[in-house]
């Protein structure tokens, strides 16, 4: 990655490289010199070799969206505003100029950098919470970098774009690349690297907040994304794709000893996915079709390893002696491969149909091996039997076909009225194998167990809408969804040991209906709702009998004044004897922006949203499957404003003042604080000064100790060219 910054640093100095001097009827041809009024705007050129028309950011990523059979418009990129858009005869010559190392003009390379450092003040309270939670470190960070080079020669590329933001100390960051020249190709690179921390004291252990806690990681997630496609704008576009995702951290896992005691102990997590792909597209003025193969490798690599006095959750003693983990090492390695083929077709046959069809075959292959050695002493339950160590080995493989399809058709037989007609289906299996040996050391017991895993899963949807416009401001709709599937799949062999294969079904219908009414250019208003009944569902939260329904509104009260309003909800039960579930979810919210004298002076923007939710299921408690109630509540407000004030006076500043309030009450009380303030002046033609202060303060009543307050403080600077 740092090769990379230094290579988006560097690519300024490669277009500012000199052209080898031309040669016209054996002689060196002569640059034109400029006339001292025109120091200082942008050199022109001899209007020997007209420029193509250059492409819109949109175009280049995005051949498909364009009929090949059209003109491309030749409007320029914002990034090419500054650059020469027409060519003048030359002018006066010099009789021995040579080649200026540098593009003519001086609008080919725009952008800024923002630099600055952050400090963490005042840091009270739980400081991994304020990780999970927050997670802004200190230093020297970059808070962004943006920069768009346009070469006028158009030698190797025509115009590149770069940026990278967050490095130095944010969760999150980014850098990505793209260069592009007309009718040749069209280079993307993306990279993303975010940082995932959760070591929340209550999770898994609340009853022992102060020593390990369960299921905490600390870990980095890594994607990269590079994509070259030939000849853009064409009508066959050869397109090469790679894609990886990977992860490294370390965390806290758990040890589970025949479900009487677990363990907590230290685990290092590795793992990686990548994707190699390349396919055509062909772009033709009724039809388009992309024809694309790849693979994919995936590996993971986890490691516990613990020595040492762990006398686990259980604290207490069981048949008069304390079980204990002294020491352990175990190794957990998957690998995977998969090669999968996809076709994608849209065409347009007719002024009054559009159809299209997706199709895709993957054949993922996966290896599983599992080494665990552990020492202490250990309670078989079932045998009522102590032991002082045990080792285990698993290994299995499986393979997964899995094939999925799309097809679907608008048609407009009237003038204001589309039907679109969707149908898809996803259906896969696993076949499987794996051997499971357990072998207690120093004691009785022990076995070797034989697995063959087998899961089926069918799915199916269909979907049918109707549009229609009524006037020019009110259009309705209404439609059908029809969902059916079917899956086999082993039984859980801790209820049922006889290892029968349980089969689920779902069978769903839904009603759809919504309406857009546009009152005028100040008003609008949406509405969409959708109902749903279940035969059958697969899990006992899964949606069953359901309404949701989602409302949005905007007016605007003034020219300076916009009012919008958002509501939504969903009501889902299940009211099966075993299940007795009920849920409700509530989300209501309100927005204002103003800006008076078009935000010349002040801007204010402000929301407040109230949330709320509801649940209730029954559950089998431990140890004796005891039905028992689950009953969640939580009701939220959430508050967000911002006010921007351009000060006067030389300066010219701007300060901005706001920030945001969570208030939760229920089964979890939460307060949550994050006001802001915010200066920025200029300090010279093409330097900003900003600094920022914010406060982070977040408390739970019923788990005090995951309470913390913070101060963080920035500030740097920011060049423009």
């Amino acid at each position: 990655m740092r090769f990379l910054l230094a290579l988006i640093l560097m690519v300024p100095a490669l277009a500012q490289q000199a052209d080898p001097p031309s040669k016209a009827d054996g002689k060196t041809a002569q640059t034109s010199a400029q006339t001292p009024g025109q120091a200082d705007a942008p050199a022109t050129q001899a209007p020997t070799q007209p420029q193509a028309p250059a492409q819109t950011p949109a175009q280049a990523d995005s051949p498909a969206t364009q009929a090949p059979a059209q003109p491309q418009t030749s409007a320029q990129t914002p990034a090419k505003a500054d650059a020469p858009a027409t060519e003048a005869p030359a002018q006066t010559q010099a009789a021995a100029a040579t080649p200026s190392p540098a593009p003519s003009g001086e609008g080919w390379l725009t952008g800024s950098v923002d630099l600055g450092y952050r400090w963490l003040i005042g840091n009270n309270g739980n400081f991994p919470e304020y990780r999970s939670v927050v997670n802004l470190g200190q230093g020297l960070i970059l808070n962004g970098l943006d920069f768009t080079i346009a070469d006028p020669k158009k030698r190797l590329f025509d115009s590149l774009d770069a940026n990278a933001y967050g490095w130095g100390g944010d969760p999150y960051k980014t850098a990505h690349l793209n260069a592009r020249k007309q009718g040749v190709y069209n280079f993307r690179f993306d990279y993303r690297d975010i940082s995932f921390f959760d070591a929340v004291p209550s999770y898994a252990n609340p009853v022992a907040p102060l020593g390990f806690n369960e299921q905490s990681f600390d870990t980095h997630r890594r994607t990269m994304s590079v994509g070259l496609d030939l000849r853009p704008g064409k009508r066959i576009i050869p397109y090469l794709a790679f894609d990886r995702n990977s992860g490294y951290g370390n965390g806290i896992d758990e040890f589970v000893q025949d479900s009487n005691d677990e363990f907590a102990v230290p685990t290092l997590l590795r793992d990686s996915t990548d994707n190699y792909r390349g396919g055509v597209r062909l772009e033709y003025n009724h039809f388009h079709v992309t024809l694309e193969q790849g693979g994919t490798t995936y590996k993971d690599d986890d490691q516990s390893n613990w020595s040492g006095t762990n006398s686990g959750d259980r604290t207490s003693s069981i048949f008069g002696q304390t079980l204990s983990l002294s020491s352990l090492q175990q190794d957990y390695g998957i690998r995977g491969t998969s090669l999968y083929s996809k076709a994608l077709v849209t065409a347009n046959p007719f002024s009054w149909l559009d159809i299209y069809g997706q199709f895709l075959y993957s054949d993922p292959k996966t290896t599983v091996n599992f080494n665990e050695t552990a020492a202490g002493n250990f309670l078989a339950i079932s045998q009522l039997l102590f032991y002082t160590s045990a080792q285990t080995l698993g290994t299995g493989a499986a393979n997964q076909p899995h094939t999925t399809g799309t097809v679907g058709f608008e048609l407009r037989p009237l003038k204001h009225m589309r039907i679109l007609q969707n149908w898809m289906t996803d259906r896969y299996h696993d076949a499987a194998y794996g051997m499971l040996t357990i072998a207690p050391l120093l004691a009785t017991g022990g076995g070797i167990t034989s697995l063959n895993p087998l899961e089926v899963v069918n799915y199916n949807q269909e979907q049918v809408d109707v549009l229609y416009d009524l006037d020019s401001h009110l259009t309705v709709r209404g439609g059908y969804r029809r969902i059916w599937g079917d899956a086999t799949t082993e039984a859980t062999p801790f209820l049922n040991p006889s290892g029968a294969l349980e089969q689920g079904q779902l069978k769903r219908n839904v009603a759809l209906a919504g309406l857009n009414f546009r009152a005028s250019e100040k008003a609008s208003f949406n509405l969409d709702y959708e109902g749903g009944t279940s035969d059958a569902v697969y899990f006992r939260d899964s949606l069953n009998n359901y309404q949701k329904a989602r409302a949005r509104a905007r007016y605007q009260l003034l020219p300076s004044l916009m009012l919008q309003a958002n509501v939504s909800l969903l009501n889902n039960y299940n009211h099966a004897p075993s299940i007795q579930y009920d849920a409700l979810f509530r989300d209501n919210s309100l927005a204002v922006y103003w800006t008076p004298k078009g935000g010349k002076r002040v801007t204010l923007t402000g929301e407040y949203d109230r949330s709320t939710m509801k649940s209730t299921i029954t559950y089998l408690n431990l140890p004796f499957f005891t039905p028992t109630l689950s009953d969640y509540r939580d009701n939220a407000h959430s508050v967000t404003g911002l006010v921007d004030v351009s000060l006067p006076g030389p300066l010219a500043g701007k300060l901005s003042m706001g920030g945001s309030m969570f208030l939760s009450n229920g089964s979890s009380t939460t307060r949550y604080y994050q006001p802001l303030a915010r200066l920025s002046f200029p300090i010279g033609k093409h330097v900003n000064w900003n600094t920022e202060w914010k406060y982070y303060g977040y408390q739970e009543n019923f788990y005090l100790f995951e309470s913390f307050r913070t101060h963080v403080f920035m500030t740097g600077l920011r060049l423009t060219r």
